[in-house]
């Protein structure tokens, strides 16, 4: 490891401290031949008493779900029994052994269970990393995050330029080349006779600090200059095959195409291609043992891109036959398509079956692969278009647009009917949707509907839908919203009884107050159809119907939903519900705790956290520059109310009424339908302060209209203090009091008492000192920290103190800390916690010695009747 000091200390951390149940992660990133590997082996030589575990990624195999993740847990898989039923289902179904589709965060939980059955340390080891296939890369990502409170250490190697984005949020170190005189001392240690000077100089001149290239290059006989060192090496294993007999060029060749190293599958190849005794010459480029291994990943690549067209083929149809149809169908499939020299019907009907067996495995990835590769082998042009069609949509799903656009490129419209067409124009509506910028999806979709009115207009008109929904997932919605009701009020038939979409356009054509009772008896509907398919468009309906009660019920509903069907999203959507109640009621806890758990779904599946309850808890607790960061985070998605309304709702906590008048402006200036009534009192309040009457009147005379159609006390609550604002009339102030008076929304309730206490203050009277601490107590209690600074300025104002808030559980722990407490304060065992929060007991163990030191309790008891923790 000459001139690796820094690297190897690096790696030995790594080690050490799995060692002493603090494991962790590490990604090693650098150029082929830079010594990537060497360190990997320097970590397993450190390893002493450790189980260790390998994998190796392939650029052949990255089709294959969860391949990568069998090849590393093969050793230790005598512990599968010891997991919980539905841990040990999910591996299985993942490795193949049982049918179903796994769940990845279950998936990802099960490894880290596994692993830490294992009665020593654990070091995974994987190299070339960068062609893992999807779904391993995703569990692996997942186990390394999750290992901090465990014996588990998980090195991996990535060969740049990489695009793993899997992996991207794990600790990296980039391994450079070596500086002129460590390859020098390389060069010294490795060759038993003196180097000229001159060939020295140029041998390191030309390796740049590779590691590799200075060991290969003078074995190649010249000096190639390809473009890169790495393709210098490279050349360097060509030249070096070149001079090996024929034979011992076949059997290398057949180890390259075969990614698993399996001799069961290379001897009957190489028989049946009448290879020999030829193991001996082509030991120097590869060991053929118990597994098939290549001096270096460089090497095996050489190999196979040296040889012929026609000697690939022939060597992948040696391999398919020789692969079991029945233990390793996909596999033998790949093969096959790889020996085809054209198209061929029967082979891309098999590589259509192993796309249908990767998808139900959760490889969304590899049943792309799959089908991509199916067009090509596809002679009959319908049969062609289907494939293609399939094949973008498997693309969206894994996340590749580009290569989904490519595919529809390719598709014959003339050869499409006309619900193949609608397909089409929605796969172009999504791919879209996804590009930023690019604001054609309303377009594609309302396309998509018109073809679909006559022969299905129950699709049609969930293609409106679609195109509405989406629009506010995106955040496009300023306009568009307007645009798709009225392409839906003209071309879609009426239902039978009145949906959504007719709610939608009556309330586009006619106006609120008539559309507020369809949508009521929508929402309500006995089916719960709309829960369950649109809980977002549910969600939001609730909201602008001022009917939180319904909004808390749709999450327990969705948290419900989720936990007995496993799906990650509707667990996330659940979350996110459950964090905007909280901060709705002031449950700074509770909010803290369930957007851990989104955040925890979200990591598991390897997806971004979702951020609009986050912005909401930002701006309710009046941090500026959370909020700030978290609105650039949403991009350019400029006329999204949601965004405006918690700007809004942030500058006027602050009293920056002007930066609050401007977004509040902007929360219902578009014309969205959504979420612009909860913004109407914060332009109330902005405008007012502002000294522009006329404008506040407007917009509470918008906001009358809405809270009388729905007639809920909140509505009347806080209608009533925006009233107050405009008129200065105390009726209307205490009004407000009275009908928030049991409203669980405790921010609500303490700005309607802050309202009437600063307006009792400027009269000069004494009751403000009452309603201003009333204020101070429900605000600062409940996290709106901004709004509680202002009550306490207005008591200062009246000549009166304010008491310091005493500090609360929230305040000194940890999102993740705090949903750990409240589980298990609400009674869950360590086990249920960590299934909950998709990490290892040992790490629920490590926060609740880390929350007990904090709140200075010693008993789960005590923890239990801590104050903000009981449920």
């Amino acid at each position: 490891m000459i001139g690796r000091a820094g690297e190897t200390r690096r790696v030995g951390e790594l080690v050490g401290h799995a060692r002493q149940s603090r494991g962790g992660a590490l990604v090693l990133t650098g150029e082929a031949g830079i010594g990537k590997s060497a360190l990997l082996e320097h970590a397993v030589g450190a390893a002493s008493g450790f189980e260790v575990l390998r994998a190796t990624g392939s650029e052949f195999e990255q089709e294959l779900p969860y391949s990568a993740l069998h090849q590393l847990c093969v050793p230790v898989l005598g512990h599968l029994d010891a997991l919980p039923a539905p841990r040990r289902e999910a591996l299985r179904i993942a490795f193949g052994l049982a049918g179903g589709t796994p769940r990845p965060f279950q998936v990802g939980l099960a490894v880290l269970d596994l692993l830490t059955s294992v009665r020593r340390p654990v070091l995974c080891v994987v190299d070339d990393a960068q062609w893992l296939d999807a779904a391993s890369s995703q569990a692996m990502a997942f186990l390394a995050r999750r290992a901090g409170a465990d014996a588990v250490a998980v090195l991996l190697a990535v060969r740049t330029p990489s695009t793993v984005d899997a992996l991207s949020s794990l600790p990296r170190l980039h391994v450079g080349g070596l500086g002129d005189r460590d390859a020098k001392a390389l060069l010294a240690a490795r060759h038993p006779f003196p180097l000229d000077d001159r060939v020295r100089d140029r041998l390191v001149a030309e390796a740049n600090g590779n590691p590799l290239a200075l060991l290969e290059l003078p074995l190649a006989g010249g000096f190639a200059v390809p473009d890169s060192v790495p393709s210098r090496v490279e050349e360097g294993f060509r030249a070096r095959l070149a001079g090996l007999p024929d034979d011992a060029r076949l059997l290398l060749t057949i180890a390259s195409a075969d990614p698993t190293g399996d001799p069961g599958l290379l001897w009957p190849a190489a028989e049946a291609l009448g290879v020999g005794g030829a193991v001996d010459d082509a030991a120097g480029l590869a060991e053929f043992g118990a597994r098939i291994r290549f001096c270096h990943p460089l090497a095996r690549s050489a190999v196979y891109r040296a040889a012929s067209g026609g000697e690939r083929r022939a060597v992948h149809a040696a391999l398919a036959d020789a692969t079991d149809a029945l233990t390793a169908p996909d596999r033998r499939a790949w093969h096959r398509a790889q020996a085809c020299a054209g198209p061929d019907d029967t082979v891309a009907a098999d590589l259509e079956q192993c796309a249908a067996r990767a998808r139900s495995r959760g490889g969304v990835a590899a049943a792309a692969a799959f089908l991509d590769r199916a067009v090509a082998l596809t002679l009959d042009g319908r049969r062609r278009a289907e494939r293609a069609l399939a094949a973008a949509e498997a693309c969206v799903e894994a996340g590749a647009v580009d290569r989904a656009a490519d595919l529809l490129a390719t598709v014959e419209t003339a050869l499409l009917d006309g619900p193949r067409h609608a397909r089409a124009d929605l796969l172009r509506a999504r791919i879209a949707f996804s590009r930023p910028g690019d604001d054609s999806g309303p377009v594609w979709t309302v396309r998509a509907a018109r073809r679909l009115v006559v022969t299905a207009p129950g699709q049609a008109r969930e293609c409106f839908l679609d195109a509405i929904e989406t629009s506010f997932v995106v955040g496009r919605a300023g306009g568009v919203v307007e645009e798709v009701l009225a392409s839906a009020r003209a071309l879609a038939p009426e239902p039978g009884t009145p949906d959504l979409l007719s709610a939608l356009i009556t309330w586009a054509s006619d106006g609120y107050r008539a559309a507020v009772p369809v949508l009521r008896a929508v929402l309500h509907s006995d089916s719960g159809a709309l829960w369950s398919r649109r809980p977002a468009l549910a969600s939001m309906i609730g909201t602008e119907l001022w009917d939180l009660d319904t909004q808390f019920a749709i999450a327990e509903w969705l948290l419900k939903a989720g936990r007995e069907s496993g799906s990650p999203l509707l667990l996330r959507l659940a979350f996110a519900q459950k964090a905007t109640g909280a901060v709705l009621c002031g449950d700074m806890a509770e909010a803290l705790a369930a957007t851990a758990e989104e955040e925890a779904v979200a990591d598991a599946v390897g997806e971004p956290p979702l951020r609009h309850h986050r912005l909401l808890l930002a701006a309710m607790s009046g941090r500026r520059e959370e909020t700030a960061e978290l609105l650039r985070g949403f991009g350019g998605t400029g006329h999204v109310a949601s965004l405006h309304w918690n700007a809004a709702l942030l500058h006027n906590g602050v009293g920056d009424h002007e930066a609050a008048l401007t977004a509040a402006r902007a929360a219902t200036g578009h014309g969205d339908l959504f979420l612009t009534g909860v913004a109407l009192p914060e332009l109330v309040e902005a405008a007012v302060r502002c000294d522009r009457p006329g404008e506040a009147a407007q917009a509470l005379e918008a906001l009358t209209e809405r809270t009388q159609a729905t007639g809920t006390a909140l509505g009347r609550g806080v209608t009533a203090y925006s009233r107050g604002l405009v008129t200065g009339a105390e009726d209307d102030y205490r009004e407000a009091v009275e009908s928030l008076a049991d409203s669980p929304l405790r921010p609500y309730r303490g700005r309607a008492h802050l309202l009437y206490g600063s307006w009792l203050r400027r009269e000069g009277r004494e009751e403000c000192v009452r309603e201003l601490r009333t204020a101070h107590d429900l605000l600062s209690t409940s996290g709106a920290d901004a709004f509680a600074a202002r009550a306490a300025a207005e008591l200062r104002l009246a000549g009166h103190g304010v008491a310091h808030r005493p500090v609360q559980a929230h305040d000194t722990l940890t999102r993740q800390q705090v949903a750990v407490a409240l589980l298990v304060a609400s009674g869950a065992t360590s086990n249920e916690v960590a299934s909950q929060l998709f990490v290892s007991k040992r790490t629920v163990d490590a926060h609740l010695r880390a929350i007990f030191a904090k709140l200075g309790v010693t008993s789960r008891r005590q923890l239990k009747d801590h104050p903000g923790l009981a449920p």
